[in-house]
């Protein structure tokens, strides 16, 4: 028996397209899950191709990137969005012949690129990531209806939804979204751990051996970083801002004694994590909330709003605390509790790693080819081996 015939669909490599709203240069949630998926898919032997908008690196992981039209949102210039540039996406797609398209937070690349997959009944996991509708209401845009009515479209036509949260999977049930499962996200365990911890950037941040409260994130008004001032008025605490976007201007005014570092990557950012004593979130729209696990993997006790993705990573009393969303006192006085008493802030840093360190990216990138395999197997089975073997969208 030849070594062809001898493979089986859950070993044969497979041929996975991701139409990305957002990717490199631009750093957010989405390009970084983006990001370790490809490059969990190159290391274990898949091939893949990224459709992604505007500017940016042509190859990662060594895939090629296909740069698709873009638009910058006149209110936040620095986060653009992808025009659904119908050509050229099928074209790409059609000259790949994927067995699975993944789209990663679809919106109107996503839209146009589902349009693709049900003309050749091409197989398709969509990711929900960006709760777009609440980034309309926190902007004062008109249309978060109809932004669900959109989404729900693009996600009732594709084989599963992966969503990152309980919360979101239950918001997303709610409102008729189909064939949902949970997927949720990696922390890469290495880059951010309790050993990264600086002493002499310590000192540099709070020479008067304040107790440090950090936030990392885009400083943009759907975070809800004006909240920070409550956080900055704290005796005793010294606030340190790790991120860029377009609230930095204001922010810088109105912190005044907080550290405001600009946006960080790397060794850096593992030093600020780890630096910390307490981590401190915002955002009450969070599908999973990257940056509250990166904190927890780092041995930084978190205060988090009680919505969203933080419900599954913090639990009161054991790695951190939660407040009710829309309560600034809440906020204050879980921040607080830990700033002023360091027995319990010393006794929550001890849960904290242990909390996420099962979530390893391989683990749930692992989890991830599985979604893929189950919708790509029914295909393969009514395509034929023939078919399937080469990995041909069905026409």
């Amino acid at each position: 028996m030849s070594p062809t015939e001898n493979t089986t669909p859950a070993s044969r490599p497979l041929r996975v397209a991701i139409v990305a709203e957002s990717f490199l240069p631009q750093v957010n949630g989405v390009t970084n899950s983006v990001c370790r998926v490809t490059d969990h898919l190159a290391a274990q032997g898949h091939q893949a191709l990224v459709l992604a908008p505007g500017h940016g690196p042509a190859v990662h992981a060594g895939f090629p990137v296909v740069r698709l039209p873009s638009l910058p949102l006149p209110f936040y210039r620095d986060f653009a969005v992808g025009l659904p540039a119908r050509r050229t996406l099928t074209a790409a797609i059609r000259a790949f012949s994927p067995d699975v398209l993944h789209l990663a937070s679809p919106a109107l690349l996503g839209a146009a690129a589902v349009e693709t997959a049900r003309r050749w009944a091409l197989p398709t996991v969509a990711v929900f990531q960006t709760d777009l509708p609440g980034f309309a209401e926190r902007y004062g845009l008109p249309g978060a209806d109809r932004i669900w009515e959109l989404l729900r479209r693009v996600h009732s036509a594709v084989d599963r939804t992966l969503v990152p949260s309980s919360a979101t999977l239950e918001a997303l049930s709610s409102r008729g979204f189909p064939r949902l499962a949970l997927w949720r996200r990696g922390v890469d365990l290495r880059r951010f751990s309790p050993r990264h911890r600086d002493g002499e950037l310590r000192r540099r941040l709070a020479p008067n051996g304040e107790v440090i409260v950090g936030y990392v994130g885009r400083l943009a008004k759907d975070k809800r970083v004006g909240l920070l001032e409550e956080v900055a008025r704290l005796r005793g605490a010294r606030l340190v801002v790790v991120g860029g976007g377009p609230e930095l201007p204001r922010l810088r005014r109105r912190l005044r004694g907080a550290v405001l570092t600009g946006p960080r990557t790397g060794r850096d950012l593992s030093r600020l994590y780890a630096s910390f004593d307490v981590f401190v979130h915002t955002g009450a729209d969070e599908t999973f909330c990257q940056t509250v696990q990166e904190a927890l993997a780092s041995g930084v006790p978190v205060v988090a709003p009680a919505a969203g993705g933080p419900l599954d990573l913090v639990v009161p009393g054991h790695n951190g605390f939660l407040y009710a969303p829309g309560s600034v006192r809440e906020l204050r006085v879980g921040v607080g509790r830990l700033v002023h008493n360091r027995r319990v802030r010393e006794a929550l840093a001890v849960n904290t790693r242990a909390s996420v360190e099962h979530r390893t990216w391989e683990s749930v990138n692992g989890q991830l080819l599985d979604h893929y395999r189950a919708v790509v197997t029914p295909s393969r089975d009514l395509a034929g081996p023939d078919r399937a073997d080469r990995g041909a969208p069905v026409r």
